[in-house]
């Protein structure tokens, strides 16, 4: 399922740097990654998808989610929607269907959210960074979590100029541990007591990582689509 969730911060940008997340939408064919934006605030599916995912015990324990209520979830889209504006922070919500109509004036029928997924800077002078996901558990079992993580790993390679990017799951969460392995992300060690997780305890973590010059695994999928 999920490693360490990304802390999401802006800072500041400069169109001209290199190294900066551009919002576009991925798509995976029966999905796609959609970057949060504050039009998001009004779409009442996302909301309940967040309220559900701050109740799952799994997100709850290795990728809490403080979004349980209607003020916390407006919270936590927003930081996510600023993060892209500054491009320090690209963070997706994974939704069925391969049309990106959120926030349009398309009358479609609302998408069914299927979990999230970040890639943020840890160091971004030096193109470090780091690829954190969860899914609702009605959308575990059908590799999107995979499909999503080689999508995401290709486009921030092709794109933010990220040149090496890493992956954390504590060690008892074999799930994620599956999911690197599926992307090629090798197992670098593990760091001892690194990340204090939702049951409040510090857990070892598996580091895995994949450089921009790795053979690429990206799946067959539709072309990004830069969204305005």
């Amino acid at each position: 399922m999920s490693t360490s969730t990304p802390a999401a911060s802006a800072a500041p940008s400069t169109a001209a740097d290199p190294r900066t997340f551009v919002p576009a939408t991925l798509g995976l064919g029966d999905a796609r990654l959609h970057p949060w934006s504050l039009k998001d605030l009004d779409c009442p599916t996302l909301l309940d998808g967040l309220f559900a995912a701050a109740a799952d015990p799994q997100i709850a324990l290795w990728n809490p989610a403080p979004t349980a209520d209607l003020e916390a979830a407006t919270k936590w889209i927003e930081i996510r929607a600023n993060a892209w504006s500054a491009g320090t922070i690209a963070a997706f919500a994974l939704l069925d269907g391969d049309t990106d109509s959120v926030g349009s004036d398309a009358d479609d029928t609302a998408p069914t959210f299927l979990g999230a997924l970040t890639v943020r800077w840890t160091d971004r002078s030096d193109g470090l960074g780091m690829i954190g996901y969860w899914l609702l558990p009605a959308s575990r079992g059908r590799g999107l979590a995979t499909r999503a993580t080689l999508a995401a790993t290709d486009w921030a390679f092709r794109t933010a100029g990220v040149r090496r990017l890493e992956l954390a799951h504590a060690v008892e969460n074999e799930a994620s541990c599956r999911v690197a392995q599926r992307c090629g992300f090798p197992a670098e060690g593990t760091l001892r007591a690194s990340y204090r997780f939702g049951d409040g305890q510090y857990h070892d973590e598996h580091l895995h990582a994949r450089l921009a010059t790795d053979p690429s695994l990206a799946p067959a999928q539709a072309p990004a689509t830069p969204t305005a």
